[in-house]
């Protein structure tokens, strides 16, 4: 089967413009990000059949964006980069890329390089892996976007669920309002930072008096942090 959900990351945008139409011209769909941990965000929620992926970004670097995929996914990987020496290669297949192209490239290799990859990672399924999340009487499941507070589904949109993951994804971390934007949000949003707090005001809503072992709590001057209290 041909791949049907391209995950293109670079921070050149004209470069992940000439992909996403060459790509979708050939009958793909295309999800774009410009910085490592978006990328990670995206790769967890929208789920690509492959990632086209540069070494040098902004946050998370493609050598690290490769290992984090590498630890929940056997996705097709193919590096993209300017870097051409021998070490860089070696050491992208190292990490688990399955192919690597140097720039500047022509849009027919891409292709070319895709459809070969997806041919040989064909021959096996890949596993579905689920991203969750587990503390007392509370549950956070990014895969299904279900969020259940002792044993009960809570209603809760998308970004809130997101959100609480990112944190509890990284329990007694302070996280300023800005990493949450990115995290969660993307580095393209240019709202008010101040939305992050009234989601956390929304979710201390679902969530209060629900156990003793793990609280939001506001770190005052810095932003917010996921804790895990002592027993």
């Amino acid at each position: 089967m041909p791949v049907e959900k391209v995950l293109i990351v670079d921070d050149d945008k004209n470069i992940c413009d000439l992909l996403r139409v060459y790509l979708e011209k050939e009958g793909y769909s295309t999800i774009i990000s410009n910085d490592g941990n978006e990328a990670m965000v995206k790769f967890n929620s929208l789920h690509p059949d492959i990632v086209l992926l540069d070494i040098m970004l902004p946050g998370m670097d493609g050598w690290q964006v490769c290992k984090e995929i590498r630890k929940i996914s056997d996705t097709p990987i193919i590096m993209l980069t300017a870097k051409s020496e021998v070490f860089d290669k070696v050491l992208g297949l190292e990490l688990g890329a399955d192919d690597y192209i140097v720039k500047p490239f022509d849009t027919k290799e891409v292709l070319a390089r895709i459809k070969a990859v997806s041919r040989r990672s064909g021959k096996t399924p890949r596993p579905v892996v689920t991203q969750e999340v587990n503390y007392d009487k509370l549950s956070i499941n990014l895969t299904r976007y279900v969020l259940k507070v002792a044993g009960k589904v809570v209603d809760a949109p998308p970004k809130e669920i997101e959100l609480l993951f990112c944190l509890a994804s990284n329990p007694n971390t302070v996280m300023t309002r800005d990493q949450l934007l990115d995290h969660v949000w993307g580095v393209d949003y240019y709202g008010d930072s101040r939305t992050i707090d009234v989601h956390i005001k929304r979710l201390r809503a679902k969530l209060s008096g629900v156990s003793k072992q793990w609280a939001l709590k506001t770190v005052w001057g810095v932003g917010y942090k996921f804790e895990l209290k002592d027993n």
